[in-house]
């Protein structure tokens, strides 16, 4: 091997192994940012990194100063076929980057005065959303912050390969319950995105699709981007497969249930002309899509979830980084993953997206930290490192106090979902020096306090906050970026370690029994006994078995909505069954209590166990006959 070789291969191990190892200090000086030093270091960075995550391909888009810097695509669009990915013509899923432009539809009627964005939302509709408690009611300016109040919603936000949705019967059919009132709590919601969607096209009285396009895409070039669901004839082969990851088969065409909130397909070229009229403050070229003013109230009138953290706009959530401002969107399909990213005082655009998650999330993780990695090469933070205000004494009584089990504000609390906050809670731990650590998307981060419950990530970016209630303890906590959608907030009684723990010994009793229950008849043969089991004995078994049938369906109906699957015959199926199984099995375990066919001890062991899966079915919805979720 020549050492002209040697050296490019070790330039590109280190570019490589930059990207996947945690993000170190800030260097002390700049790159030039220069089409010729951005392709160089992306051309060092990105094959390889996509080989290391599985994934199959990616477009990198960077503007600066109203100009296309670079547009790159990297990879395949097509892998088996090895297709390339074209920056200029190869479509991507931007997913919740979408919501940018129903954001800017907004505006624009809200410029021209046929839209007020703190009226009741249901001036603008055909349909009533319930005010909270009967006293709040739910304005465009909630939608736009994400602090409607809505539980999430999930069943059928995304199939594959079926018919285009209506928008206003999608909308209609489910009205999601409020979890808080409008204005308290950041909450993401895609359906009240998609109910923004829909005022356009009710005000405007043009269809969605049509609206975005006659009046958004096209004004500014963006002529090979479309809302339109499914895509169209002449788009068709320009799009780029989706992939969960380089070794598996691609899958169908995503279809949004709600376009307004995430049903663009586009190339990198177009989203990058998007990022140049943003930064131009409205305009490009002769098009005007928004005033300055406009652009510059979305960007800077924040709704700050937690009092030292960045928050959101007017649909543009702040992502600071090395001490410049940040504004942009990020957006995840299952198989498509993006962040358009602008930094408005620095003149520059960046957008990065994959077409797959890759192998262990590495794809989304990769997303990340390209744009950390841009970042600390070309604007590093000259700042100088924060000073720690607090004594180790300190940081360990309010690492302690931060411990625990968390759920987060965008959930879903009236249905078999609300299960999530019991099974998987967020984590925090308390070190033994003083600081946290916790598992976010499959790694671990660990922060340490530099001021009174405020923490920095260690060779990391993010920071995190805690506000305390009128006893002391963490009433909740907010993460960066995150914090714009969502908070986190002590789980309650019901969903914390104790019911969990409850819930777990109740189903390893069931399992018991109906392990014994063979073992107990070959016994009674072999000994000679006679008498058969109380008849409510049998029942209670039977009450077992058709529980742990209840946890096998559970379980098929979970695996249906990670492939996407239509769960309307096996949903219902798997609620009768448990209600059955849970109910039946505390009646009968009841009997066998009252009749004293068995020993006390055993038949008390039956009735708490089935005492706790009932309260526990109940309190999370798993006996319940609510098909939406």
């Amino acid at each position: 091997m020549n050492k002209k070789r040697t050296s490019l291969l070790l330039a590109l191990a280190f570019a490589v192994g930059a990207l996947f190892q945690p993000v170190q200090a800030a260097p002390a000086a700049a790159h030039d940012l220069t089409p010729v030093d951005a392709e160089a270091w992306l051309d060092g960075l990105m094959p390889s990194a996509l080989h290391t995550a599985r994934v199959p391909g990616a477009v990198v888009v960077l503007v600066k100063d109203g100009k296309p810097l670079l547009q790159k695509g990297y990879g395949y669009a097509d892998f088996d076929k090895r297709v390339p990915v074209d920056a200029e013509h190869t479509l991507f899923r931007p997913g919740s980057v979408s919501k940018l432009f129903t954001w800017t539809a907004v505006m624009q009627l809200v410029e021209q005065g046929k839209l007020d964005l703190d009226a009741d939302v249901n001036k603008y509709l055909d349909f009533q959303i319930p005010a909270w408690k009967g006293k709040t009611a739910v304005t465009l300016r909630h939608a736009m912050t994400h602090t409607t109040g809505f539980e999430e919603t999930a069943r059928d936000l995304l199939v594959y390969d079926q018919p285009g949705p209506d928008i206003g019967k999608v909308l209609k059919q489910y009205i999601p319950p409020y979890l808080y009132e409008p204005g308290t709590h950041p909450g993401y919601s895609n359906y009240a995105t998609s109910l923004a969607g829909y005022i356009v096209q009710r005000v405007s009285g043009l269809p969605f699709d049509d609206y975005i396009e006659q009046k958004v895409l096209l004004p500014i070039g963006m002529t090979q981007s479309t809302f339109r669901q499914p895509l169209p004839e002449k788009f068709k082969p320009q799009m780029s497969k989706g992939y969960m990851s380089q070794d598996d088969k691609p899958k169908g065409f995503e279809v949004i249930s709600m376009p307004p909130a995430g049903s663009l397909s586009a190339p990198g070229s177009d989203m990058g002309r998007f990022m140049m009229a943003i930064l131009g403050k409205g305009r490009l070229g002769d098009a005007q899509i928004l005033k300055p003013e406009t652009v510059e109230l979305m960007h800077t009138k924040l709704t700050k979830p937690m009092p030292d953290l960045l928050g959101i706009g007017l649909g543009f959530y702040q992502q600071d980084v090395n001490g410049h401002r940040v504004v942009g969107h990020g957006g995840d399909t299952v198989l498509f993953h993006t962040d358009l990213l602008l930094f408005p005082d620095d003149n520059i655009g960046l957008y990065v997206s994959v077409n797959s998650p890759g192998k262990d999330g590495l794809g989304k993780w990769l997303r990340d930290r390209v744009f950390e990695s841009f970042a600390d090469r070309y604007l590093p933070d000259q700042r100088p490192e924060s000073k720690r205000e607090v004594d180790e004494a300190t940081a360990k009584q309010h690492a302690a106090t931060l411990a625990g089990a968390y759920r987060s504000t965008r959930r879903e609390d009236s249905t078999f979902l609300s299960l999530l906050a019991l099974v998987s809670p967020l984590r925090v731990q308390a070190l033994e020096d003083g600081r946290v650590a916790m598992d976010l998307a499959g790694s671990r981060s660990v922060f340490h306090e530099t001021k009174p419950w405020f923490w920095e990530e260690d060779n990391g970016k993010r920071r995190l906050q805690a506000v305390l209630d009128e006893n002391g303890k963490v009433k909740q906590f907010g993460l960066e970026p995150y914090v714009f959608a969502f908070i986190f907030e002590p789980v309650p009684a019901l969903a914390g370690t104790t019911a969990l723990v409850l819930f777990c010994g109740a189903l390893a009793t069931v399992l018991l029994t109906v392990l014994l229950w063979p073992v107990a008849a070959i016994l009674r043969r072999r000994h000679g006994v006679a008498e058969k089991p109380a008849k409510a004995v049998g029942w209670v078994r039977i009450a077992s078995v058709a529980s742990l049938a209840a946890c096998v369906l559970w379980g098929f109906v979970v695996a249906g909505l990670e492939e996407l699957k239509d769960t309307s015959t096996m949903l219902p199926i798997t609620q009768l069954v448990t209600t059955l199984a849970f109910l039946g099995g505390l009646v009968a375990a009841a009997m066998v209590l009252r009749q004293k066919t068995v020993s006390r001890a055993l038949g008390g062991v039956w009735l708490a166990s089935f005492l706790v899966l009932v309260v526990l079915g109940i309190a999370h919805h798993l006996i319940s006959f609510n098909q939406w979720y």
